[in-house]
């Protein structure tokens, strides 16, 4: 299955996630709530590689491969801590769009940091995808 595939599930589940962190999010502190999900997908991430066997390859990561892997973490925990109390505030309606405008940052970062063509299909894409989003979240 190719990465088209793989990136449609990734969105259907996005969406669930929105959803159901919405409903959960209710009457209980935004922080608790990053938390226990956190703990969900740390254990449900860990019984995944352990059941497919990837945990032996733990040994081969380079010392920039854990760096790296190390920040992202920070960034996944610090948007979902953000997302979560965005939530907590407002409509999911509107939290959702803009945190997809992270499609729009990541098509300037490929371009600024590996060097990925910025074709004027990406400039029109990134732009309708960041008008998109403010228009839904404000609507």
């Amino acid at each position: 299955m190719s990465w088209v595939f793989w990136a449609f599930l990734s969105a259907i589940f996005a969406a669930a996630t929105a959803v159901l962190a919405k409903v959960g999010v209710e009457k209980i502190d935004s922080n608790l709530a990053t938390a226990i999900r956190t703990s969900v997908v740390v254990v449900f991430a860990w019984g995944i590689a352990l059941a497919f066997d990837a945990h032996h390859g733990i040994g081969q990561i380079s010392r920039r491969g854990w760096i790296f892997l190390a920040l992202s973490g920070l960034g996944t925990g610090l948007s979902w801590l953000c997302y979560f109390r965005a939530l907590s505030l407002g409509p999911v309606s509107g939290v959702a769009p803009i945190d997809k405008l992270s499609v729009a940052i990541v098509i300037l970062c490929g371009w600024i940091f590996f060097g990925e063509a910025m074709t004027p299909a990406k400039l029109i894409g990134g732009g309708l995808v960041t008008a998109g989003a403010l228009v839904i979240a404000f609507a």
